[in-house]
């Protein structure tokens, strides 16, 4: 592994840091909003006084704090792996590149001592495909981080992936919010298991978790910003035409969740493009000031 000068030091002088996932540039969207999108995060974590780790591989080498110039090689290759939790032995001992999900990104970051991450939504479990679970799910529920989202990617089925984050004991916060929000939307009718108003409430339930031997992460939903979040029921309808779509085309595994997300996009005249973008920057900046908090 390869960390940056700047997150080396941070580490070492327990500076706050907010760990980044990579798929997000790397399979999310195409280039060059990928990359003006990495960038804009990364400066969305530094304006509230926390230090970005974007986190990929990049020829067989992972990288914590991936370079300005790193990214955009990474934005503009295709081809590249999407680096899970069974993909980095491949990625290492092959010398490919590719860019980390969140399972791939919060395990890395657990083994440097970055304690807090941000996402878009985590992976889930899939909808009409009740055994096709996200190794995010199995990865939260054996890793101690924060973990800063808008809930599951809404293209999965929700009532499911919540009754397997209770399963194994991974606790939902509600931030500002008292139900699980749908990623596009911040209302999906959904418990969670508890609401939180602010960052100092979120560490005080994390610190508490891991002090008495629980090895979890903790899932801190928020809802997207009011002013670009979807109705429900609108995004919902556009998934079911995605998922239809994919089905028609033949889209199988690690293909479907950018299919669907791109479709979504077209079949919503990109509204919920700019919801994702959008919840995004919402997640970066609090993760941001649970880490500041936290080091503090």
């Amino acid at each position: 592994m390869k960390l940056s000068e700047i997150i080396d030091d941070a580490i070492k002088k327990n500076k706050p840091i907010v760990a980044l996932e990579s798929t997000v540039f790397t399979h999310g969207l195409p280039y060059p909003r990928n990359f003006k999108t990495a960038l804009q995060l990364e400066r969305v974590v530094r304006k509230t006084h926390a230090i970005p780790a974007t986190i990929g591989i990049v020829n067989g080498c992972i990288h914590i704090g991936l370079s300005e110039s790193e990214i955009e090689t990474l934005a503009k290759s295709e081809h590249l792996r999407k680096i899970s939790k069974r993909d980095f032995g491949i990625a290492i001992g092959k010398g490919l590149s590719g860019g980390t999900t969140v399972a791939g990104t919060i395990t890395v970051a657990n083994l440097v001592g970055i304690k807090v991450f941000a996402t878009g939504g985590i992976g889930g479990v899939h909808r009409n495909a009740p055994f096709d679970i996200s190794a995010d799910l199995n990865t939260l529920a054996n890793t101690p981080m924060i973990v800063v989202c808008a809930g599951a990617k809404a293209i999965l089925d929700l009532p499911a992936t919540i009754e397997y984050l209770e399963t194994f004991g991974i606790p939902i916060l509600g931030y500002q919010t008292n139900e699980f929000p749908a990623f596009y939307s911040s209302k999906s009718g959904l418990p969670i298991d508890i609401r939180v108003n602010s960052v100092t409430e979120v560490i005080k339930i994390a610190k508490a978790h891991w002090q008495i031997g629980l090895n979890s992460a903790i899932l801190v939903t928020v809802p997207p910003p009011e002013e670009h979040a979807m109705p429900f029921d609108v995004a919902n309808e556009a998934i079911k035409n995605a998922l239809q779509d994919a089905v028609d085309n033949g889209i199988r595994g690690a293909a479907v969740t950018p299919f669907l997300l791109q479709r979504v996009s077209e079949l919503t005249g990109s509204k919920s493009l700019q919801a994702n973008l959008s919840l995004l920057e919402n997640n970066a900046r609090i993760a941001a000031e649970i880490s500041l908090e936290l080091s503090n």
